[in-house]
């Protein structure tokens, strides 16, 4: 009879190792299953077949901010770290087996472009982390929301859809993004909700944001654009005259782009148009008061009711004030008086004047001051041709530099007055139409023809004859002089008083001095014009045609002594 053989410690320690397939049986780094056999305070014992038994922490069992739902008996899945460590229990790590079948499952999906489902659970520098079912991603701030989120605590530790962006399992990188989720849901819904709505379609809506140019408001998932143009017929500087953030508003639709999704909005249109009937309202010629609303290089904007504005062009501003600013004239917000020019309801436009809706100046210069009347003056300005007097009413006047003084040149009689000098003048000619006024300032001197003096004829003066001349004025151009006792007036230009320069001072005179002068010419008002120059150089020719011939070595002064001692002999 054979004897039997009993098997050996050894030959146990063999089968064990051929069974686990080596002496770990290659479970280390592997995701296996075991059974819960035990809870000891806060941890699980599983059995995974293995030598001895390991112990997993609860909470790796739990989904962030829940409790851990796991008993006795329960089968888990669980990642084997190590067989056995110091102590001769196995290692066993429940998280590291949902993160290796998480990410398996994570890459499938991110291939696929598909949302996954995850838990914010805490917060990071630039963002917050976020449990994707053991898997731990990253969710940057500027991912969580469409909008800016100052306060995040809502949003953690509750199941929410995200986005994955990019993965990197060698390295263990997730990134997530939320805002990807919200904006393709939010696109969805806006093309659901703009197929409902139509042009000219009246919707309520609330205001969500506001800009110089307009406000977005929210239509119930879908933002329209409420333009600034379109909130009120009347001129709005900034929406938020009108509305504020929050405010529910009932508006029109005014067009709608599919393509882009963009709706264009407005408020004004639910309004009747101020517009309709105005020629009728407005009828040219009639005077009215406004608002001054705004000011430009051009003119003044002036508001007639709300939503009619009328333009009041630079031109129209005022009948004096040439060449000035309209801020100059008026102000924002001033009321003013205006009268109707031309209406354009068509192209919503009123053309105003404000200076025909005040009294014209010229005309009441003209009642005032009739042709051939004296006026009274500042000189403002001297130009080449004249000089420029301000009158009463704001008016300017011109006098001709002809019309400035008897018997001297257009500029020697510019050269007599200054900017800022009082001057008295004729009215010579108005014309309103125009606006010009025509004067004379040397119609008024003595012995003149405006003054009804002495002519020249009259005296019976005749050219080149030698006068006695009274001087009545001294001016730095010359001597104003009287010929005779009452005879008619005229000037003797500062270049005629005498030959030499010495002697062309007009100072050297003094108002009443008597002297003989040549009459050189007449003026068209046939006033004459005197000169000692000319009187000298012919007494200088007569002298040495009757005595040079006979003492032709004589000096020119021995030859007019001779002369005038033969004249004072005779």
């Amino acid at each position: 009879m054979a004897s039997t053989a009993f098997p050996t410690r050894d030959d146990f320690a063999a089968l064990l190792n051929d069974s686990l397939g080596g002496e770990d049986g290659g479970f280390e780094g592997r995701v296996v299953k075991g059974t819960v056999t035990a809870i000891e305070n806060d941890l699980a014992v599983i059995d995974v077949g293995l030598k001895s038994e390991g112990r997993v922490p609860l909470r790796e069992f739990a989904m962030p901010g829940q409790k851990a739902d796991i008993k006795v008996g329960d089968e888990v899945e669980v990642y084997v770290d190590r067989v056995e460590n110091a102590h001769g229990e196995a290692m066993l790590s429940r998280d590291r087996a949902r993160r290796e079948a998480a990410w398996d499952k994570l890459e499938a999906e991110f291939t696929e472009s598909a949302r996954v489902e995850g838990v914010i659970f805490g917060r990071v520098k630039g963002g917050f982390t976020v449990d994707l079912d053991g898997a731990v991603a990253f969710l940057p701030g500027s991912q969580v929301d469409i909008r800016p989120v100052r306060d995040v605590t809502p949003l953690m530790d509750i199941p929410q859809p995200f986005q994955i962006l990019k993965m990197d399992r060698r390295r263990g990188n997730i990134v997530v993004s939320r805002r990807a989720i919200l904006e393709e849901t939010r696109a969805e819904q806006r093309s659901g909700l703009i197929q409902t709505l139509a042009e000219g379609q009246i919707i309520e809506g609330v205001v969500k944001n506001i800009t110089d140019y307009g406000a977005f408001v929210d239509l119930g998932g879908i933002d329209g654009l409420l333009h600034v143009t379109d909130l009120s017929y009347k001129r709005i500087n900034h929406p938020n005259e009108m509305i504020n953030i929050g405010d529910t508003v009932r508006v029109q639709i005014i067009r709608i782009n599919r393509d882009t999704q963009r709706i264009s909005l407005g408020m004004k249109q639910l309004e009747s148009d101020p517009w309709e009937g105005a020629s009728a309202k407005y009828p040219i010629g009639a005077k009215l008061s406004g608002r001054v609303t705004n000011i430009t290089e051009y003119g003044a904007f002036v508001e007639l009711e709300a939503g009619i504005e009328g333009l009041v062009h630079v031109s129209e501003m005022s009948w004096t004030k040439k060449n000035v600013h309209p801020g100059k004239i008026v102000s924002t917000s001033q009321e003013v008086e205006v009268l109707v020019l031309e209406v354009d309801p068509e192209k919503r436009r009123i053309s105003l004047g404000l200076k025909q809706a005040q009294s014209n100046p010229w005309d009441s210069f003209a009642e005032r001051h009739p042709i051939g009347s004296t006026v009274e003056g500042e000189v403002k300005n001297a130009t080449e041709f004249g000089l420029f007097i301000g009158l009463d009413g704001d008016v300017d006047g011109m006098v001709h530099m002809s019309d400035i003084a008897w018997g001297i040149s257009g500029e020697d009689a510019l050269a007599l007055h200054r900017k800022g000098e009082a001057v008295q003048a004729v009215v010579l000619d108005i014309d309103v139409e125009k606006e010009r006024i025509s004067l004379g300032m040397k119609q008024l001197e003595r012995g003149g023809p405006a003054a009804g003096g002495t002519t020249a004829a009259a005296a019976g003066l005749n050219k080149n004859a030698i006068v006695t001349v009274t001087v009545l004025e001294v001016r730095d151009g010359g001597l104003e002089v009287q010929a005779g006792e009452d005879g008619a007036t005229g000037f003797i230009k500062r270049s005629d008083l005498g030959r030499d320069r010495d002697e062309q001072r007009s100072e050297r005179f003094q108002i009443g001095q008597k002297f003989d002068a040549m009459i050189t010419g007449f003026d068209r008002a046939k006033k004459p014009t005197f000169s000692i120059k000319a009187m000298q150089i012919a007494e200088e020719k007569q002298a040495v045609a009757q005595y040079g011939s006979s003492d032709s070595g004589a000096s020119l002064g021995d030859i007019l002594g001779e002369a005038l001692k033969a004249k004072t002999e005779g």
